[in-house]
């Protein structure tokens, strides 16, 4: 996807650019459209008009319809796309599309004037715009070309070699950091946390580039005083400093696509995050001389 007019994605009007394919697997993700790399389907049930069409075009026959109801075997779809293009009411669309670098380039340079007037730009975000690097790179040459601000939204997770090119063109990194402990961390995103934690430490030195950590607050997994205690003092040893720490509150908002895509919801059962433990978390933060602001 393509989201133009952000606000949420680093400084001003900005234009965010979404890859598909993640390496991790974060219980809450809220974008399990973006963690396959190729295109998949997305279904909208209040469009179906049950016309049958998908059903026919369908050859796995993992598609069908009883009691005016269409039923999906997501176990057999092998993304073939033929029930997305066939599809009369947009109640099945396809999920990511094959773009070159000049087509992105042109849609993000709509917007140039905007960007202009609000310190604005393009981010990439994902997914995770590393496991499609070398489009990455060439999107971030691309764009500093046009004079854009660049912004990378990353975990952080990828070889050193692969990153540190990236960040030859980049402004601003808003680096995920979900937790210290790196048993804790591949217990909820299926990686440990070395490379990640270790390229921060390497990614602060790189002259030019300002670093804004996010950091998201999931109950039952990084909510705790004690943990945002040690993210604080892991933060106050980097050199020189990251210039703020981003709290991205627990939501629910992508629950509904897992079920749009076949997947399971792991965090179904846990609870949101509330306004007041928030405010404490960030005066918490801020009680170590760090500046930090709440994130969606």
């Amino acid at each position: 996807n393509i989201q133009r007019f952000s606000i949420h994605d680093g400084p001003g009007i900005r234009t965010t650019v979404f890859l598909k394919g993640c390496s991790l697997r974060c219980g809450w993700c809220s974008n399990p459209e973006s963690i396959r790399l190729s295109p998949e389907i997305i279904t909208r049930d209040i469009k179906c008009i049950r016309c049958g069409k998908c059903v026919e075009a369908c050859s796995q026959q993992a598609i069908t319809v009883v009691e005016n109801t269409r039923i999906i075997q997501w176990e057999k779809c092998n993304y073939c796309m033929k029930c997305a293009e066939v599809c009369p009411s947009g109640a099945i669309e396809a999920v990511g599309r094959y773009m070159t670098v000049a087509e992105v380039i042109d849609t993000v340079g709509r917007d140039a004037s905007y960007y202009r007037r609000t310190n604005g730009g393009m981010t990439l975000s994902g997914g995770e715009p590393l496991v499609q690097w070398q489009f990455a790179l060439k999107l971030l040459q691309e764009a500093k070309k046009r004079g854009f601000h660049t912004t990378l939204d990353t975990s952080g997770y990828a070889d050193w070699e692969v990153l540190d090119k990236v960040l030859n063109y980049t402004d601003l990194v808003l680096y995920d950091v979900k937790h210290l402990d790196s048993a804790r961390h591949q217990e909820a995103t299926g990686v440990p946390n070395e490379r990640i934690l270790d390229n921060l430490r390497k990614t602060v030195s790189k002259p030019k580039t300002k670093i804004w950590v996010r950091h998201p607050v999931i109950p039952q997994f990084s909510d705790s005083e004690e943990e945002l205690e040690e993210l604080c003092k892991f933060i106050l040893t980097l050199e020189p400093s990251v210039e703020k720490i981003s709290l991205l509150p627990y939501h629910k908002f992508g629950e509904l696509k897992y079920a749009a895509t076949g997947k399971v919801y792991p965090w179904k059962e846990i609870p949101t995050i509330s306004d007041e433990q928030i405010e404490e978390f960030k005066k918490l933060v801020e009680s170590h001389g760090l500046k930090v602001d709440v994130g969606r």
